[in-house]
């Protein structure tokens, strides 16, 4: 019998139930010796699209889970009305019994076979977007963190050493790029082509739904819209073209799980991921799903930064003011190296409010994240299969004069 630690219960089908919140689509549920968990998801016909998000979902929040090396998850659906079989929004093991097609009943158990039809797979290959060399996602699982601080100083410190480096906000509810770089006043043009041109920003070429939109109306907008959005903004932006691609694309993603996040981890080419979080134990419970998430589209993740490490008194006796070692502590849970650690400093928090980048100053913390982009640029070049321009870093480059 498996146990859950979080939950200090044994790891059973009322704790997976109760995880996902006992849903009542929640058809049945095994639980293998070797942790292989399946479940089954009764599909309504009428909205297929949500059967496919609840098992998405349901597969991420399984998966982070103590115990649980596998998740399966089988859609199944009853004859629609008219007699003719309901549609599937995949594929999945037909459960003949008597003369039609029947739910798989609660408790029963699959064949291997059947397991094997369920299990997803691969991520197929997705073609390139054209202008961009390697795409880089910035992701925490819990909003709070300084994750688009991270986002907006990474960028800074490559195009620091001279690539060309693009920084698309994909925070659609709460665009912070604009304030970061100072940029608040900035509208997009288009091209001959009709395609959006980013913003030029300290040597960065920066997109942000900040820019399209008012300031003060509130984003009210469900998941269809959040992914044309973010898709657009990734597809019909002169990012660059075949002469002059860019080296890099950061993506600052909004905290979470949810529709933007699985848009970008399904249906864009990203190289590789990079999650922020802070060290105290409730940020780390969802860094957990969000690398669960990454996993389960087959997103290569580089490692975890931990900001908010520490406090320093001006006597230099450092203060942990949000739990220590927390960031190392998930990093080796989750067999990925702790890339760097952050701490708090005033002089970061005051860039970013001023729309300069601390990484770009003269100042002692710049090198900070410098220090963080060299280690992502070795991962990426480690992870690159084709050969784009490698990325080098001189320690005496000079900083690009703000545009």
């Amino acid at each position: 019998m498996f146990w859950d630690k979080k939950q200090r219960k044994p790891l059973s089908e009322a704790t997976i139930r109760a995880a996902l919140g006992d849903p009542d689509w929640l058809s049945g549920i095994t639980i293998a010796d070797d942790g292989r968990v399946t479940i089954v998801i009764e599909a309504d016909p009428s909205d297929m699209a949500r059967s496919e998000t609840n098992r998405v979902e349901s597969e991420i929040r399984i998966m982070a889970m103590t115990g649980v090396t596998q998740v399966n998850a089988v859609l199944t659906a009853e004859k629609s009305p008219g007699g003719a079989p309901a549609p599937a929004a995949r594929s999945i093991p037909t459960v003949k019994a008597g003369p039609s097609v029947r739910r798989v009943k609660k408790g029963a158990r699959l064949s291997d076979e059947a397991m094997s039809q369920a299990d997803p797979g691969a991520k197929p290959g997705l073609p390139p977007i054209p202008g961009i060399s390697r795409i880089l996602v910035v992701a925490s699982a819990k909003g709070g963190v300084g994750k688009s601080t991270v986002a907006v100083n990474l960028a800074a410190a490559f195009a620091k050493q001279g690539l060309r480096v693009g920084l698309l906000d994909a925070d659609i509810y709460g665009p912070s790029i604009p304030t970061m770089l100072g940029t608040l006043d900035a509208s997009p043009q288009t091209n001959s082509d009709g395609k959006l041109v980013p913003i030029l920003a300290h040597g960065i070429h920066t997109l942000s739904i900040g820019y399209l939109t008012d300031p003060d109306a509130p984003m009210i907008w469900r998941g269809p819209i959040v992914q044309s959005a973010i898709m657009q903004m990734l597809n019909d932006a002169a990012w660059g073209d075949s002469d002059d691609p860019l080296d890099l694309l950061i993506i600052d993603t909004p905290p979470g799980t949810g529709e933007a996040q699985l848009t970008l981890a399904q249906k864009v080419p990203v190289t590789a991921a990079l999650i922020v979080t802070t060290p105290q134990d409730i940020a780390l419970a969802d860094v957990k799903r969000g690398a669960a998430m990454f996993a389960k589209t087959h997103v290569p993740i580089l490692g975890i930064v931990e900001t908010m490490s520490w406090f320093e008194d001006p006597a230099g006796q450092r203060h942990h003011l949000m739990g220590e070692g927390g960031g190392q502590r998930m990093a080796t849970h989750l067999g990925l190296p702790l890339i760097g650690q952050i701490p708090l400093i005033q002089a970061i928090r005051e860039a970013g409010d001023s729309g300069q980048p601390v990484t770009l100053s003269e100042t002692s913390e710049s090198g900070l994240f410098t220090t963080i982009a060299r280690e992502i640029a070795l991962g990426l070049d480690a992870l690159q299969t084709k050969s784009p321009p490698e990325i080098i870093f001189d320690d005496k480059a000079e900083p690009v004069d703000p545009v």
